[in-house]
């Protein structure tokens, strides 16, 4: 018996590491194959060598991700062009920032030089 166990666990490792990953560009094309209604669930499953429970778990995820983009509740990824055009503007604003500090400190001490309370309003 102990053999049996040994075996069964060797088999479901192998099986484990050799599970063919589905891009999510697959996954998509699957359910949507499925929704066409062209063939059934089952044999779409049977040709594409996935279980129906997985297929109806994409087709769920698939649905409720299309409901959450239609509600609007979906964050958008920047593009790299989007980060660099905020970084930049970041950058200007941070210099901007120093520049006026600089300008609101000499003011302030000439305002100081020439006898007056720099900080009274």
């Amino acid at each position: 018996m102990p053999e049996n166990r040994d075996s069964e666990s060797i088999v479901r490792e192998i099986r484990r590491k050799t599970r063919r990953r589905y891009s999510a560009e697959d996954k998509i094309r699957i359910v949507l194959e499925g929704l066409k209604g062209e063939e059934s669930i089952a044999e779409l499953c049977r040709r594409e060598g996935i279980s129906p429970n997985l297929y109806y778990k994409w087709s769920k995820e698939f649905l409720e991700a299309g409901k959450r983009r239609l509600m609007g509740d979906t964050k958008r990824e920047a593009t790299s062009d989007e980060v660099t055009g905020v970084r930049k503007e970041n950058s200007q604003l941070k210099h901007l920032v120093a520049d006026l500090s600089l300008r609101n400190r000499v003011l302030k001490k000439s305002l100081a030089g020439l006898g007056e309370d720099p900080d009274a309003e």
